[in-house]
């Protein structure tokens, strides 16, 4: 998404191999010692921290080997592993008073093959300005660790996607019934066409948006939500539109049929179940203080709301509590590979089954065939969508690209993609969005990582 739709809601790889003994980037908060699982960093010759997987590489992870660009691979990760940080690097601010990034001050990322980690990687910081966009000196700068929590923005919508989905398994709540049957409040001229699939597809008719502001509280949000009319002309099931009002409404029914807070839904059927200690909205609430310093991405600098540090980026989602199905969710880039493997799994991961194979057959199966799609800022994209996530869309999948491979993307700068012919998992979590979401568009790297991938993976 881009500004509509948010106005609406090598040789620095020597240095750092051979920097393996030291600590962190001067002047930055360093990580805690590094523990069983913990990630292994050093700081490279520009000063950017780079992650190199864990301490004790998993069993069955590849080896390392020489890389393409020269050197070995780091311990337990793939040959490939030091490219995908050669490239992130490359998006990087060119020293450490450079003012303005290329495509973004940090990222991690996590490749998996398999079910093995093959790339584990951070670099740059994850906060690096104060509050007006402003430059803070080194010292007051956090660097970016492979542990890092970032706000996940839209891609919080394959989430609420699962939770819903995972009713259904219980008979709970029909794909094919009207959204209005669940929730009466769902009001408003040709609103009773629009099925619960529908929302999930993206073909419901309804706009990218809902105005909450200037609203007393959150019921008279909620209802300001679920009272937003269609866009003009639109015709539900007919066309692809993106509605970030569709999955806030999908929100609601899991709320409906489970007498749960969205919060508290995640936690007892998705999060608990896969042990996902490092995912959940709001986490000022559930981190530590020496966590929250050392391991929360920071966001926009600009907002009316100051420095954005563990508060949801997205207006609307912000104004509703930061808890809502389009956004809101915070996590690690390994916690958010789960749910990209646990998908490709068929609906299981680590002998918990989360949902019916079935109903993940459907989930990533094309679901607007032959329907067309209306993105002004996206004029290429088609509609292909499954349940709650995004099919074969080279604008961020690059090469990986197929009618299988699927995954979602976000405002603040995160993406998941999966493509089951290679058993490839990426999760790419970038803040391109500090301090500033006009200085970059994060398309660009998301598909030459994908690239790359597709080149290295077969």
């Amino acid at each position: 998404m881009r500004v509509a739709r948010r106005t609406l809601l090598g040789a620095g790889l020597a240095a750092a191999t051979s920097a393996l003994a030291g600590c962190g980037d001067k002047g930055s908060s360093a990580p805690g010692p590094a523990g069983s699982g913990d990630a292994v960093t050093a700081t490279d010759a520009a000063g950017n921290r780079v992650g190199f997987g864990s301490a004790a590489a998993p069993s069955g992870s590849p080896s390392a080997t020489a890389s393409p660009s020269g050197g070995a691979a780091p311990a337990g990760q793939a040959r490939y592993a030091q490219d995908v940080t050669a490239l992130l690097r490359e998006q990087l601010p060119a020293t450490g008073q450079t003012v303005q990034h290329k495509g973004f001050p940090g990222a991690v990322a996590v490749v998996l093959v398999d079910g093995k980690t093959t790339v584990h990687t951070a670099v740059g910081e994850a906060l690096r300005y104060g509050a007006g966009a402003k430059l803070l000196p080194p010292g007051q700068r956090v660097a970016m660790r492979p542990d890092a929590i970032f706000d996940l923005a839209s891609v919080t919508k394959v989430y609420t996607a699962i939770l819903l989905l995972q009713q259904v398994d219980k008979g709970r709540v029909d794909l094919d019934a009207p959204v209005r049957d669940l929730l009466p409040a769902f009001t408003g001229a040709g609103k009773e066409r629009i099925t619960v699939e529908m929302l999930l597809t993206h073909t419901s008719g309804l706009p990218v948006g809902a105005k909450v502001t200037g609203l007393p509280d959150n019921a008279a949000r909620w209802d300001a939500v679920l009272t937003t009319g269609l866009v003009p002309g639109a015709v539900p099931g007919d066309t692809f539109r993106y509605s970030s009002v569709g999955l806030m409404v999908a929100g609601r029914i899991v709320e409906k049929v489970t007498g749960q807070r969205l919060d508290q839904a995640l936690k007892n059927n998705l999060t608990g179940p896969l042990g996902l200690r490092d995912t959940g909205f709001n986490p000022k609430t559930w981190l530590s203080g020496s966590a929250r310093a050392s391991r929360l991405v920071a966001t926009d600098a600009r907002s009316s709301r100051g420095l954005l540090r563990g508060t949801v980026h997205d207006d609307v989602a912000n104004h509703l509590g930061g808890v809502a199905g389009h956004a809101g969710i915070f996590a690690s880039a390994t916690d958010l590979a789960v749910i990209g493997q646990m998908l490709l799994n068929g609906g299981t991961y680590q002998g918990r089954r989360i949902l019916a194979a079935a109903t993940v057959r459907r989930m990533l199966s094309n679901q607007n065939a032959g329907k067309p799609a209306v993105d002004p800022e996206r004029p290429s994209r088609t509609a292909a969508h499954g349940l709650g996530v995004v099919l074969d869309q080279r604008w961020f999948m690059g090469r990986l690209a197929a009618p299988r491979t699927f995954g979602h993307t976000g405002f603040a700068g995160p993406s998941l993609l999966v493509d089951p012919g290679r058993r490839l998992v990426l999760a790419l979590l970038t803040n391109r969005a500090h301090p500033n979401w006009s200085w970059a568009n994060p398309d660009p790297v998301r598909a030459a990582v994908g690239d790359l991938l597709a080149r290295e993976v077969n």
